[in-house]
């Protein structure tokens, strides 16, 4: 009878499905709405501050220094925002969709949403100023932070916590573009990687009510004005195939000009807030000449897409102009965004070439503006490696089905080309140069981010196709080998010779001794390529029972390059662990930094400094740091007062930072 009761009061206790499904569905109301309200605030304030600067500013020095001065309005905006970013900003190591897509993968969501409306101010400030960036990354971080923020403030689950970002994502890009359905994919393309039907329906809800409020307050225009759509039937589809091809090189400069001016700035000496003012100097310079690379470049675009003053000229010097602005942008510390920034090459690129098209084949009427359009989802497609997104963002700012299928083709032709020179997207690009490997919105089995080329032995000792067994087997016994490749005499492989293969022949007749290598040895063998994962060459070795594989250029597969074997497999495996711990640590701190709103530091003891060789209760540390963790090797410790600190240790603090300094005279300098 007890039991029956107990059995009773934990029905009544226990949430039923259909509560818990309400619940996230109001959370879905919650988040979307208060993206959108945070979105279309941003906005505002970025209109406001480009009035500021733009409007009042410029008539300013226009009446008292002339129109050169117009260049000191950027690097203005660049003093702001380095001064902001040096006092009041804590640096991190991914910055905006980057950043969300590490803690989606490894945090369960977890951000550090106190400092988002600050970075949005900061970010408010580049755009209103004219630095050469975008709003959509802003926008998702908005979003992604109120999502997060909701699901840590209620306690819930990792789970749900990831759900409510994605919501929160897909309703800041909703509000961005005004396109609720680009949104949604965006979010589950790039950041959450989920398509069941219960999360799924979280998303498309939050970005709904995102698009309701978005469109109650702006009405129903897109991002900027998109004239009807020109198709001319099935003639125009092979055109569209090529500018997929064209527009892939332009994604790929893109994103490595970004890394490059990434990587020059972060090797300058001068003050972090003197870069931006340079930059920005530069950036009014040119400005000055060319107002459409200023900015998000919304206007250039609907110029464009308008069909004005389409110059061939113009338009891929425009390119070229934002492309190196943009970079030089980011990369000097404005905050802001890539994806603006891509569709405007899109759209110069587009543009160009439809130019080009309409000159050489009049009789077509073809129209610029139409590859302008299909252009800006080809770049942006080659670019965040998103295709249906950029396919549904151009479909619901045409809402024309024509667009579709040149849409398809261009982007799908821009991501295998952009693919095949890059694996990585330009969100996914700064993760992987740090180590980590993600794959819609989640970390990948370890073995697949190694590739061939980083674990394959150097290119081994060949055998010549008319060298004798005896001389093989001889071979052999010096190497201590089991097997070989076999080539010609162009150095081509024929083959692969094994010590099975002789005992064999030897069994089958001992005068097969005076054989050639070529005669006995395996023909076309299997192979490995140097940019697939060492996973997939595993499984082929397994599948087959063999130890080992020679290397191939995939261009010319008789091209030897290289060769793995055993200790291929053993060095593999080493480099799994260690980036597995690596991605481990990389979650634990994004966790840190969220909870505490304190950056985390990771610093490497050096074998002089005073730290070293002592235990963690003798050293002094400053009143504003923690050490949380201690990585010794491939071991894991939670630190205590009598751990023993030992040269070449990782420790994670967490410090504010005005105790940076102090943390690396004990850690990483050697004592006086």
């Amino acid at each position: 009878m007890a039991m029956k009761r107990l059995e009773r009061w934990r029905a009544r206790l226990t949430l039923p499905s259909s509560y818990t499904d309400l619940m996230q569905a109001l959370g879905a109301i919650v988040v979307g709405l208060l993206s959108a309200a945070g979105v279309l605030l941003f906005k505002q304030v970025i209109h406001w501050l480009h009035l500021l600067f733009w409007g009042i500013g410029k008539d300013w020095l226009s009446v008292h220094a002339g129109k050169w001065a117009w260049a000191l309005i950027p690097a203005a905006g660049g003093l702001l925002v380095g001064l902001i970013r040096a006092w009041w900003l804590s640096e991190e190591r991914y910055h905006g969709v980057s950043s969300v897509m590490a803690s989606v993968a490894l945090a369960g969501g977890r951000l550090r949403y106190r400092e988002t409306p600050l970075k949005a101010l900061v970010s408010a400030i580049s755009l209103g100023a004219g630095a050469s960036v975008g709003p959509e990354d802003p926008s998702v971080q908005i979003g992604a932070s109120i999502g997060s923020m909701f699901g840590q403030k209620f306690h819930m689950t990792e789970a749900r916590i990831r759900l409510f970002v994605g919501a929160g994502v897909a309703a800041g890009i909703a509000t961005a573009f005004n396109a609720p359905i680009a949104g949604v994919f965006f979010a589950v393309e790039i950041v959450s990687g989920e398509f069941f039907l219960s999360s799924f329906g979280v998303i498309v809800l939050s970005a709904v009510m995102a698009a309701v409020l978005t469109r109650a307050w702006v009405g129903p225009m897109p991002a900027f004005p998109v004239p009807p759509y020109a198709y001319n039937g099935p003639l125009d589809l092979p055109f569209y195939l090529v500018l997929g091809f064209v527009a892939a090189p332009v994604a790929l400069l893109y994103m490595r000009s970004i890394y490059w001016a990434h990587d020059f700035f972060h090797k300058v000496s001068l003050p972090k807030w003197v870069l931006p003012v340079a930059v920005g100097l530069l950036v009014g310079a040119v400005g000055v000449f060319y107002p459409q690379v200023l900015g998000d470049s919304y206007e250039a675009v609907g110029e464009i897409l308008a069909g004005r003053n389409l110059v061939f000229s113009i338009l891929l010097l425009l390119l070229f102009l934002k492309i190196a602005l943009t970079a030089l942008s980011l990369g000097a510390g404005f905050i802001g965004g890539v994806f603006a920034p891509s569709l405007f090459l899109g759209a110069t690129l587009g543009g160009a070439y439809g130019v080009v098209m309409a000159h050489y084949f009049p009789s077509l009427h073809i129209a610029p503006s139409a590859f302008a359009l299909v252009g800006m989802a080809a770049v942006l497609a080659g670019t965040v490696r998103a295709p249906v997104t950029a396919i549904m963002l151009l479909f619901e700012m045409t809402d024309d089905y024509r667009i579709v299928l040149p849409l398809m083709f261009a982007v799908t032709v821009s991501i295998l080309v952009s693919q095949y020179f890059e694996r990585e997207s330009v969100y996914t690009l700064s993760l992987a140069r740090d180590g980590l490997r993600l794959h819609r919105g989640r970390d990948v089995d370890i073995l697949e981010s190694i590739k061939v080329s980083e674990v394959m032995e150097q290119l081994p000792v060949t055998i010549r196709y008319d060298m004798p067994l005896l001389t093989v087997s001889a071979l052999f016994d010096q190497l201590h080998t089991h097997g070989l490749p076999v080539v010609d005499e162009n150095e081509r492989l024929m083959g692969i010779i094994t010590l099975q293969d002789i005992q064999r022949a030897l069994t089958e007749d001992p005068e097969n001794i005076h054989r050639t290598a070529g005669e006995v040895c395996h023909r076309h063998p299997l192979v490995a390529y140097p940019d697939e994962s060492i996973k997939e060459a595993l499984r082929r070795m397994s599948l087959h029972g063999i130890g080992r594989l020679p290397v191939v250029d995939s261009a010319h597969p008789d091209r030897l390059l290289g060769w793995i074997n055993r200790a291929s497999i053993i060095r593999a495996y080493d480099l799994a662990l260690t980036r597995k711990a690596t991605m481990e640590r990389r979650g634990e701190e994004m966790r840190l930094e969220a909870i505490n709103e304190a950056p985390v530091l990771e610093m490497t003891l050096h074998p002089d400094a005073p730290a070293a060789g002592k235990m963690v209760s003798e050293i002094k540390w400053p009143d504003d740091a923690v050490l949380v963790r201690v990585q010794h090797g491939h071991e894991l410790l939670i630190p205590h007062g009598d751990t023993r600190l030992e040269p070449g240790d990782l420790l994670t603090f967490v410090a504010e930072p005005n105790a940076v300094e102090a943390l690396r005279e004990l850690v990483e300098q050697p004592a006086a």
